[in-house]
């Protein structure tokens, strides 16, 4: 039986297509391993999103290029696959195949064909010519990933998405459906809905407003997750219907996922993003008012084309001001083919550096303030794993890889929920004291690993976390 070994780089949406590309090799007989080592076949599920995503897909690649062992096959998959395949033909010797993030349910058929040696890549890029079937799919851990749409139709001039995934296309909502109940009869507890934008959900199909309708039905007719958390929330769709469902539906986290990118009217315009601050003041104290605890996310870009001093200023004020609970930043990266990128002046790196870190050092303080006030306070931890006396989780008041964790002592099975009340709190983690009083688990199961994110730093996100 041939071997293959996946290696995922990227944002979650990445990691839902490896985790289908696995379902579907496992169905073909396929063995999947995870030491690339021992591997007939080593696929690299990449990020091509910015250039520190690129670098660390590129340098996966060629380290696994130049380990490999006789007659192991190296496929490049991913959007650094779509965005920009002759890159990776030239700076990756002896690559064996190229499959874009369009046509990954072809992986089957591809690896059939690298049997024998091949003068070139095989390249199975652009547009399928076949639909996408729904794969099963076999997530690791107690959370998963369920991308409700794929692609993008924004028009944001700093973003290479769209050419990379091509137009907006939302999944029938029959299949996300079945797709969630498969999910949570894995044991999956925590079901996330993503997309670029998972507000935009149907609205190619002519369908307002139908995120709420969605997550009402999948509440419903599938066997209930204990937590559903919503990622990607594009800010001028978030509507007060939106802000009800999740407010009346106590399986729904309180969390909201804003990627807003700055706070400055002539930024946003130049970014061609919405440019009204007054309104994002007015959905989020709507959204505060529906649901007093909530958690607010966001991503901020520093340094973007022409940014003034006080432009960065206003920003840092309008932090000050929201006081979210997480926040991304990120330095622009300038991005060939892109607006953005023509753009004139451009920031220098340093200045970007210093702002990124101004930014990072005001939140912090937020932050630590924000994870203060939780202090007595009693949540359930979602356990992710355990060694060396400690258990691993998060409350809901943080997504997985990158938000905060919560610890507390003693070792629990990794997926279960642990009634704890907030004991100690730092800028990022919770201090959890169980108050379920069942005695230690025995023995000593480490935490899972949880797979590699390309890109940026906020402390503890990745590039992706711009998208939306």
């Amino acid at each position: 039986m041939a071997t293959v070994a996946i290696v995922t780089l990227g944002c979650p949406k990445n990691q839902v297509d490896s985790e289908a590309i696995a379902s579907i090799l496992e169905e073909s007989g396929y063995e999947l391993v995870s030491d690339s080592a021992q591997a007939d076949f080593v696929i690299v599920n990449t990020c091509g999103f910015i250039r520190p995503a690129r670098e660390e897909s590129l340098a996966e690649l060629k380290a696994l290029a130049a380990s490999r062992r006789p007659g192991q096959r190296l496929i490049a998959a991913g959007c650094l696959a779509e965005l920009n395949p002759s890159l990776l033909m030239q700076a990756v010797p002896g690559l064996d195949a190229l499959l874009s993030t369009r046509r990954w349910h072809e992986v089957g058929n591809l690896l059939a064909e690298l049997g024998g040696p091949r003068p070139s890549p095989v390249a199975r890029l652009g547009d399928s010519s076949t639909p996408t079937r729904r794969a099963s799919r076999r997530p690791t851990g107690a959370t998963a990933y369920i991308k409700i749409a794929d692609g993008c139709d924004g028009p944001c001039a700093f973003c290479t998405i769209p050419r990379i995934k091509g137009p907006y296309v939302s999944r029938p909502r029959a299949e996300i459906v079945a797709e969630a109940g498969e999910l949570v009869a894995t044991g999956c507890k925590e079901l996330i809905l993503i997309a670029q934008d998972t507000t935009g959900y149907g609205r190619e199909r002519g369908e307002r407003d139908a995120l709420p309708g969605l997550i009402e039905t999948v509440l419903e007719e599938a066997p209930a997750p204990r937590w559903l958390r919503l990622m990607y929330a594009y800010p001028q769709h978030v509507s007060d219907r939106l802000l009800e469902v999740m407010a009346a539906r106590p399986q729904v986290c309180h969390y909201l996922d804003l990627p807003l990118q700055h706070a400055h009217a002539e930024v946003l315009r130049r970014m061609r993003r919405p440019a009204d601050a007054d309104d994002i003041l007015s959905l989020i104290g709507r959204a505060r008012a529906a649901m007093p605890d909530l958690v607010l996310r966001t991503a901020f870009i520093v340094g973007y084309p022409g940014e003034s001093e006080a432009e960065f200023e206003y920003l840092l004020e309008f932090l000050r001001e929201v006081r979210f609970d997480h926040v991304g930043a990120f330095a622009y990266s300038r991005e060939e083919g892109t607006p953005a990128g023509e753009m004139e002046p451009q920031v220098p790196e340093e200045i970007k550096t210093q702002r990124r870190d101004r930014l990072l050092e005001v939140q912090q303080q937020v932050s630590l303030e924000r994870n203060r006030a939780q202090l007595g306070r009693e949540l359930a931890v979602l356990v992710e794993g355990a060694g060396d006396g400690v258990s691993v989780g998060r409350t809901y008041r943080d997504a997985p890889e990158v938000d905060g964790l919560a610890l507390l002592v003693g070792e629990r099975e990794p997926g279960e929920m642990v009634p704890c009340r907030v004991a100690r709190a730092t800028e990022y983690d919770l201090f959890m004291e169980p108050l379920d009083g069942v005695p230690r688990a025995r023995g000593s199961r480490r935490r899972s690993p949880r797979r590699r994110r390309a890109g940026g730093d906020d402390g503890r996100g990745g590039a992706c976390r711009l998208a939306g």
